[in-house]
């Protein structure tokens, strides 16, 4: 599939800075499959709320485990780790390589050239990652809605085979429009915003490398990037979770949105949001660094294989 031949592409490429030999690319999906498996029932009540009219996030919650138990809070769970393994791993990789790119001079990038090359990973993560993003928004909103209306999806795989089957290829691009905006927005702000944040506590003497930092860090790019992502997060999930083949624009979804609403509907689910994305954001960044922690203490011990 195409997907696949970008993500070998930007594999081939990725390398550290200063001719250190660049982490298994397969890294960020691993720790962000992680941390969405953590965080899942979170995930699943912002969709709810932003995309089937589901009111609070306690009472959406409750209604959840109401009407399917707590195991309920995990539905469309494997629809949110086929995205990790697409989306996420995409993007990571494609950041570093990015960086590589965008970068040539002595000394860390400044902020907007990892800014720039965020950007560049979201491009690329939104376009591979639009599938399984779809059957993870239709799986996670499907039981909040009138039995008529759902999809009934068994697993992300058979919905991806559903979904191409009655509605086309061209279902694999529903919402990628706004998806890749996200994604451009979430990268920007999550990945740059790390980097940052652990420079500047590093280099100001504040914290040490290890975890005290990496929280830190991870705590002030989840806060950043939950704000600069809510409106195209919200737009993402009503257009994707919008029912039959048919194509809604972002535009109709903004105008009418707007008459129901008013302009504070893009940020519907902010709360929940901010509490699914701020821990998710911690754990995939604590998770990763021990990876890569790991990874040098392999290779320092003179394996080869990573």
């Amino acid at each position: 599939m195409a997907q696949v031949g970008v993500v070998s592409e930007v594999v081939e490429v990725v390398k550290v800075k200063e001719g250190k030999k660049g982490y298994p690319f397969w890294l960020g999906g691993v720790a962000a499959s992680f941390a969405a498996s953590c965080t899942h029932p979170l995930d699943l009540t912002k969709v709810r709320l932003q995309a089937a009219g589901d009111k609070g996030m306690i009472s959406s919650m409750r209604k959840t485990i109401s009407t399917a138990g707590i195991r309920g809070l995990y539905d469309g769970l494997t629809g949110t780790l086929l995205r990790q393994m697409t989306y996420s791993m995409t993007r990571f990789a494609a950041y570093d390589w990015a960086k590589g790119v965008v970068h040539k001079g002595p000394g860390p990038p400044p902020g907007y050239k990892m800014a720039l090359a965020g950007c560049i990973a979201g491009t690329l993560a939104g376009i591979v990652g639009n599938p399984a993003e779809l059957i993870m928004v239709r799986m996670q909103a499907d039981k909040a809605k009138p039995v008529s209306d759902r999809y009934n999806y068994r697993n992300s795989i058979q919905g991806i085979y559903r979904m191409t089957r009655d509605e086309g290829l061209v279902s694999w691009t529903r919402g990628m429009v706004p998806n890749v905006y996200r994604s451009i927005f979430t990268n920007m702000s999550q990945l740059a915003s790390y980097d940052y944040f652990k420079r500047e506590l590093s280099h100001r003497g504040i914290l040490q490398e290890g975890p005290f930092l990496h929280f830190f860090a991870s705590l002030g790019a989840g806060t950043v990037a939950t704000t600069v992502c809510s409106p195209m997060d919200v737009l993402k999930s009503r257009i994707m979770n919008a029912h039959g083949a048919g194509t809604t624009s972002m535009m109709e979804v903004i105008r009418t949105s707007l008459a129901k609403e008013g302009p504070m509907f893009v940020f519907k689910g902010w709360v929940p949001a901010w509490t699914r994305l701020q821990p998710t954001t911690i754990l995939i960044f604590l998770t990763l660094e021990q990876m890569r922690k790991a990874v040098d203490g392999y290779r320092s011990s003179g394996e080869e294989y990573l």
